[in-house]
């Protein structure tokens, strides 16, 4: 778990009420018995050290069973402001509900939502369990949270993999942010990841639907990359100078 960046990343928006509306993304950690305190301490610090509106985690929090990691997920805790995270496909083969369990200050928001207030403006944060979740027992409610969505203006869409940003088309999101990919870890592994998902990394913009797509934090199986150095995002949404 190495942080070489953070990307400071400007959404285009034309709703001047979310103008400045800031998220810090973080995404596929993979906290394993291999982890360090020190690692995860240090990611918490970097992130506290910035200023945002929330947090987002968008899965794959996990590599082992929780039991062997506790002490390491509680320093996750320590995370400040209003911390949102998602199942990654990771989180449901190691055991999402003792994930949950462990995350005391950090709210799960698996085919749920909560409104956010700014500028006296809601915000609706929505995110959906991973496209794996039918083969561990877990519901993924795809028609009700498209209800949902769909009967709200301002709303930003969470999901693990870059493919669901379908679902973001559909309701007409302001946002949609992913991550799974490891923006291909080690080039060129780069290509077969793209046989299976739209998007390896970065900010890619769909019937003026933003969909940023993190390339996360720890790796998986080799732990190493290569022309895909590990990130956490800041996202800020603006709607100066940016349209030209």
């Amino acid at each position: 778990m190495k942080i070489k960046e953070v990307n400071y990343v400007d959404i285009k928006t034309f709703d001047k009420n979310l103008n400045g509306f800031t998220i810090l993304q973080i995404s596929d950690l993979h906290i394993n018995k291999k982890t360090s305190k020190m690692q995860i301490k240090k990611l918490v610090d970097m992130c506290n050290s910035l200023d945002y509106n929330i947090l987002v985690i968008t899965g794959d929090i996990i590599d082992c069973k929780v039991k062997y990691i506790k002490d390491k997920l509680s320093i996750l805790n320590s995370l400040k402001g209003k911390t949102y995270f998602i199942s990654g496909n990771h989180d449901l083969v190691y055991g999402l509900k003792d994930l949950i369990k462990q995350l005391q200050n950090i709210t799960y928001l698996d085919n749920s939502y909560e409104k956010i207030v700014y500028k006296n403006e809601t915000i609706l944060l929505a995110g959906i369990s991973d496209r794996f979740s039918k083969f561990f027992g877990h519901i993924r409610e795809e028609k009700k949270l498209l209800s949902i969505l769909e009967k709200n203006k301002k709303k930003i869409f969470l999901a693990h993999q870059p493919k669901d940003y379908k679902l973001a088309l559909k309701s007409n999101c302001d946002l949609f942010l992913c991550g799974h990919t490891h923006g291909g870890q080690i080039w060129p592994f780069h290509y077969f990841v793209k046989i299976f998902q739209p998007f390896l990394n970065g900010l890619h913009y769909i019937n003026d639907c933003p969909i940023y797509v993190n390339k996360g934090i720890g790796t998986w199986g080799i732990d190493y990359r290569y022309k895909a150095n590990s990130e956490i995002a800041l996202l800020r949404f603006t709607s100066e100078n940016t349209y030209n």
